[in-house]
């Protein structure tokens, strides 16, 4: 029961402090999950993390849940789901009701438009977390490459792109350019 409590306020803290969306709540995992607590590896939450951005759903639910699932079971993927949305629901409800009246004053646009500023910052860091740790060779280089040269140009679904490096991440293994 002890632990299925810390699961829930682990994940209350990450989605009370999530601003910005799945990327920007990458720095937060990391701190709540892999070093406060040892959930996760960084490795195990960047895969539980590309997987939730490949199913269906908010990547910070799906994040959520597998680490719950992982940590306790059943249980605990519905309780650490329940901690991440939590937070949001009560801040969405307090915020639908004010955000008609004040919307249109122009500190609270600045503000908004201030905050975007700020998480475009945090999801930054994030991508060179990111990069630090899955860019380590030219294979990992090459595919980095072009799939961003892929996303840029052109508008392909981002399930394609993760099917098909992990499809070239297992012939790479059998040409022996990785996993050595």
């Amino acid at each position: 029961m002890k632990q299925l409590w810390q699961l829930f306020l682990a994940f209350a803290k990450v989605g009370v402090m999530t601003f910005g969306g799945g990327y920007a709540m990458i720095p937060i995992l990391e701190r709540e999950i892999v070093d406060n607590h040892g959930w996760a590896t960084n490795e195990e939450l960047m895969d539980y993390y590309a997987v939730g951005q490949c199913t269906p759903g908010v990547i910070a639910v799906n994040t959520a849940t597998f680490i719950g699932y992982k940590t306790a079971g059943v249980p605990g993927g519905v309780i650490a789901t329940l901690g991440v949305v939590f937070p949001s629901v009560v801040i969405i409800t307090l915020i639908a009701g004010l955000i008609t009246r004040f919307a249109d004053i122009p500190a609270v646009k600045s503000a908004f438009a201030a905050v975007r500023v700020c998480v475009c910052v945090l999801i930054f860091n994030s991508v060179l977390k990111l990069w630090k740790g899955a860019v380590k060779d030219k294979a990992a280089l090459v595919l980095f490459l072009a799939v961003f040269l892929l996303s840029v140009f052109f508008d392909i679904s981002p399930i394609v792109f993760v099917l098909l490096c992990g499809a070239a991440g297992i012939l790479f293994t059998k040409m022996g350019v990785r996993g050595k």
